[in-house]
């Protein structure tokens, strides 16, 4: 069992740094959990404060029923596998993975079986008397985790583990990496800066920024209802794109955007669900994938712009459209051919809008 909560834990250093910021967090038992932000958003702080290498400076951090402020790392029953690997380039990897085991004093027939059995799930198997030096980058990342899966922990940790990978590997360890979360049923706290990785491995996510919890939930509520203009940024390719203008209420049920360029009618659901006055300042989010250039034009319901760059991206081809003095971007199908200074009509889902508060960048759709 390995239930993590974080009660109001805040860490700061002696320079007066405030890296975690009255962090209030339930990690479930057998959760993954994806801490997501930029760098130095304090995620990695909060893996280590787990892991028990950094200090709670105030608060409390409590496994299951006990808290754990001032219990030392390796009575914490956790696992951690780190970004460079820290594997012994002098050791073999059947050592390298067993170096826990022997260091708890294990008999050589379990730590044979541990090991083999870890390798056997990891494909390593036939590398266990080879040296590091040796190995590719994913399969000097597996044996980090097979280092790790042996010990058999309460709690698994990774801090930004695939990141040295290229880009095919990547995505074949994220479902490595889901299929063992669903085998060894642990909890999985990972950190990553990567919203993919977050997106396809995380039951739930976690986005932090300047050490502040920004949102907590599924992939599907992160990006489907973000909290603020930051967590919508940060989750979608290209990043979400902004018009500032002022909602105008034109009944109970019926509201307007109003852009210099532009006016957008709001479908009824999302007119009720709109906490604001008309007048208001708003900032206007749509993402990329949220327009139809062969939707039926209505008027309302569309966005006209001249085309500023054309970005094939293989399936799709992205749009820079000049919108005034800004440059919005859309997805479009591959097989549709635009040239830059084109104008161009799109239908937009008006029901899939985002709305900001222009001033606090919170969102206003309850």
């Amino acid at each position: 069992m390995a239930r993590i909560r974080f009660e109001n834990v805040n860490k700061k250093y002696a320079n007066g740094f405030h890296a975690v910021k009255d962090l209030n967090l339930d990690i479930q038992d057998e959760e993954f959990v994806v801490l997501l932000g930029p760098s130095g958003c304090g995620k990695s702080t909060t893996l280590n404060m787990i892991a028990g290498l950094e200090e709670v400076t105030d608060g409390a951090l409590i496994f299951d029923d006990q808290m754990v402020n001032y219990m030392p790392p390796h009575r914490r029953d956790v696992a951690m596998v780190f970004q460079s690997y820290a594997l012994y380039p002098h050791k073999t990897i059947f050592d390298n993975i067993a170096f826990g085991l022997q260091m708890r004093k294990q008999s050589k027939e379990e730590i044979e079986r541990r090991v083999r059995n870890a390798a056997r799930r990891l494909e390593i198997e036939h590398m266990l008397d080879r040296r590091p030096g040796q190995l590719s980058g994913g399969q000097r990342q597996r044996v980090a985790l097979g280092r790790a899966m042996v010990r058999d922990p309460a709690v698994f940790l990774m801090d930004e583990p695939l990141s040295n990978l290229d880009a095919a590997l990547r995505v074949s360890m994220r479902a490595e990496i889901k299929e063992l979360h669903q085998e060894m049923q642990t909890t999985f706290v990972y950190v990553t800066h990567d919203q993919a990785e977050a997106l396809t491995l995380a039951d739930r996510i976690v986005v932090m920024s300047d050490g502040i919890v920004q949102q907590v939930g599924t992939p599907d509520e992160i990006y489907e209802h973000p909290a603020n203009t930051f967590v919508a940024s940060f989750l979608g390719s290209p990043p979400m794109n902004y018009i500032d203008g002022e909602i105008e209420i034109e009944g109970e049920d019926r509201a307007l955007f109003r852009h210099d360029s532009v006016t957008l009618r709001l479908p009824e659901n999302l007119s009720r669900k709109l906490n604001t006055d008309s007048g208001h300042r708003v900032r206007l989010g749509i993402r990329a994938e949220d327009v139809d250039e062969k939707g039926e034009v209505v008027e309302g319901q569309i966005i006209r712009g001249t085309v500023n760059s054309v970005l094939p991206v293989g399936s799709d081809q992205f749009l820079g459209m000049a919108f005034g003095d800004d440059e919005l971007f859309f997805r479009v199908g591959k097989d549709l051919r635009h040239k830059t200074g084109e104008n161009v009509t799109l239908a937009v889902d008006v029901s899939r809008l985002h709305f900001f508060d222009a001033a606090t960048g919170k969102s206003l759709v309850a």
